[in-house]
């Protein structure tokens, strides 16, 4: 009697992993979702066993993690992967798994922020953009040619690094593909509902004279120039619309998806970094290793972005403030 309280006592600590496969789209539990459980550890990720979820969405795996180890299930559906992430000591019972159902087209996913970083530097321009995707719907955007796409000027040679992190997702790398039209590369990554994040650099030479020619493929959302200090963009189809406080780094708004900007000047957001005493790596270090710091550089991105809007807000309302006040109405004019 006394052992089989001990076995009831102690089974949780030992419980098995097990849920259901919810899609997300249609509300209702999704069966035949290849599902498979991964160890996680100092090796890395280690694929225990892959199941089907049954006519109920249901999945249930014999191993047990243990309760100090952290365990990721995947769930495979219309040919995209969903994760969830069991932690430590959390349940491993009744887990919910969520998938969505996919779509070639873009739907409700689209770009809501662009940036495009330019470093001209020894001779080199140095390219970085962040881009990032909100769907506020609730099925997936997958087109195995490639979902996102980039343009890319042919004096990079064909070679960018990109980083691609699904909603609430690390970042992993992706190769991008060419496809039939020149300058236009893409990305088999599907972007799911929520934030999806693309992160793209590349070199080049510094053309000569010094002239960027650029294209920006989405007509929605709003994107932004920005430049370090020390370097200015001039052109007919920008806007400065201010310098961010800290790096004091330039920022131009775009009046077109094609553009011609001409670059003055010379310098790097690290430089700032290196600079005032803190810990940024400095343009030697750079340069042999662009991508080693991509992250690092956009992590600018957030700032940067907020202040273009705020900028804009800032200017909306000044301009309010000028409009005459109507007689008798006590509002202005707009």
């Amino acid at each position: 009697m006394m052992r089989c309280l001990l076995l009831t006592v102690c089974l949780p600590l030992w419980a098995a992993v097990d849920g259901v496969v919810i899609n997300g789209t249609t509300g209702k539990p999704q069966p035949g979702a290849a599902v498979t459980l991964f160890k996680l550890g100092n090796s890395g990720m280690q694929p225990v066993e892959t199941v089907q979820s049954d006519a109920q969405g249901k999945f249930s795996f014999s191993y047990s993690p243990a309760s100090d180890s952290a365990s990721l299930l995947q769930a495979t559906f219309e040919g995209v992967t969903y994760s969830k992430m069991l932690n430590p000591g959390a349940p491993t019972a009744s887990v919910e798994l969520e998938v969505f159902q996919a779509q070639t087209k873009p739907g409700e996913a689209k770009v809501s922020q662009h940036m495009i970083l330019f470093e001209p530097v020894d001779g080199k321009l140095i390219v970085s953009e962040n881009v990032i995707y909100q769907n506020t719907g609730k099925t997936t955007y997958y087109d195995p040619a490639g979902s996102f796409q980039f343009y890319l000027p042919k004096e990079a040679g064909g070679r960018a690094k990109v980083m691609c992190a699904a909603p609430s997702g690390m970042p992993v790398e992706r190769k991008p593909q060419p496809t039939k039209t020149p300058g236009i590369y893409a990305v088999d990554f599907p972007i799911k509902p929520g934030e999806t994040r693309f992160q793209l650099s590349y070199e080049m030479p510094m053309p000569e004279p010094p002239v960027f020619s650029g294209r920006i493929l989405h007509k929605e959302g709003q994107t932004r120039l920005v430049t370090p200090r020390g370097v200015t963009l001039k052109s007919d189809l920008i806007q400065e619309l201010g310098r961010e406080p800290t790096t004091q780094a330039a920022i131009y708004s775009v009046k077109s998806g094609d553009f011609r900007v001409e670059i003055e000047g010379s310098g790097a957001l690290s430089e700032i970094g290196s600079e005032a005493g803190g810990e940024g790596p400095t343009i030697q270090e750079i340069m042999p290793r662009i991508y080693e710091r991509l992250f690092w550089v956009l992590g600018l991105t957030a700032a940067i972005l907020l202040l273009g809007f705020l900028l804009l807000y800032r200017k909306d309302a000044t301009e309010s403030l000028k409009a005459p006040i109507l007689p008798g109405k006590g509002k202005r004019r707009a």
